[in-house]
């Protein structure tokens, strides 16, 4: 085995797979990848060193993968489709975690698989690691500048937000003129932009989305990329607010182009500035 690091990769869908192997292989990383069944897009997986497909549900055969290529370190990347959550065929590792959780929620059930990976030596590292450029720091990042009452506005939704990520609810509001129009919850980011714009379609109605208090960087973190600049754009939210430096922006050449295009103001609010 040669001396470079090695990374594992438990890999759900969307881009952050990609982004997240495209960013370790420019660091020379050797990526041992746990991909998942109607998940994790194929063609992720073929650009990493070594992959073994898996069902949701399963953790003793990925686990049994990572230790036969030496794997001591890993990111949980991705997301799964939240239904299948309700759909699981455990085997009897998952079936033991499930047991021991009196809450059963994102959190508790991604904190207590990186538990059970760090009982079998194999620690889980932040799902940013890698990846820093993509955290926006404070202030306009792309598309149209947000005005005085659009600040004011964005503010008022972080506080929002926090509130509701909070209480484990979700991490995402949509808010309009200091009224919050939708909240996520199971059903996602872009089903909240949905109903969020159908109230309030028009100028001036934002997406909100922060980090949890105490955010575990290992899992869930917070993720906007083209399809939500898209999903605003068709919903006619005229604007994404993220909280600097915890919120990665994905495929973010494309994001770029298609906040210009499509007039997508996105800001990242700087929470620790607006605390006095």
């Amino acid at each position: 085995m040669s001396d470079e690091r090695t990374v594992g990769v438990i890999a759900g869908r969307g881009i952050f797979p990609a982004t997240f192997v495209e960013a370790a292989r420019e660091k020379g990383v050797r990526i041992v990848m746990a991909a998942f069944k109607g998940e994790t897009e194929s063609e992720v997986a073929e650009q990493v060193d070594a992959v073994e497909w898996f069902r949701v549900g399963q953790l003793a055969k990925p686990i049994k993968f990572f230790q036969q290529e030496e794997v001591t370190e890993c990111v949980m990347i991705g997301q799964i489709t939240p239904g299948r959550l309700f759909d699981l065929r455990p085997d009897l590792r998952v079936i033991k975690i499930l047991a021991s959780l009196s809450e059963r929620n994102a959190e508790t059930m991604f904190r207590a698989v990186a538990d059970e990976l760090g009982r079998e030596g194999i620690d889980v590292l932040p799902s940013t690691t890698y990846l820093e450029e993509y955290l926006p720091a404070p202030g306009p990042v792309f598309g149209p500048e947000l005005d005085e009452a659009g600040l004011i506005d964005a503010a008022y939704g972080m506080r929002m937000a926090k509130e509701v990520s909070r209480l484990d609810i979700g991490q995402s509001v949509v808010v309009r003129d200091g009224t919050v129009l939708a909240v996520e919850a199971f059903e996602g980011t872009n089903k909240c932009i949905r109903r969020g714009g159908d109230l309030g379609r028009g100028k001036n109605v934002k997406l909100v989305k922060v980090s949890k208090p105490q955010q575990d960087l290992r899992f869930d973190v917070p993720v906007v990329g083209p399809d939500t600049i898209l999903a605003c754009r068709e919903a006619g939210v005229s604007a994404v607010v993220i909280e600097a430096r915890q919120t990665l922006v994905l495929g973010i050449r494309e994001v770029q182009k298609l906040c210009e295009t499509h007039r997508v103001s996105l800001h990242a609010h700087d929470l620790i500035g607006e605390s006095g």
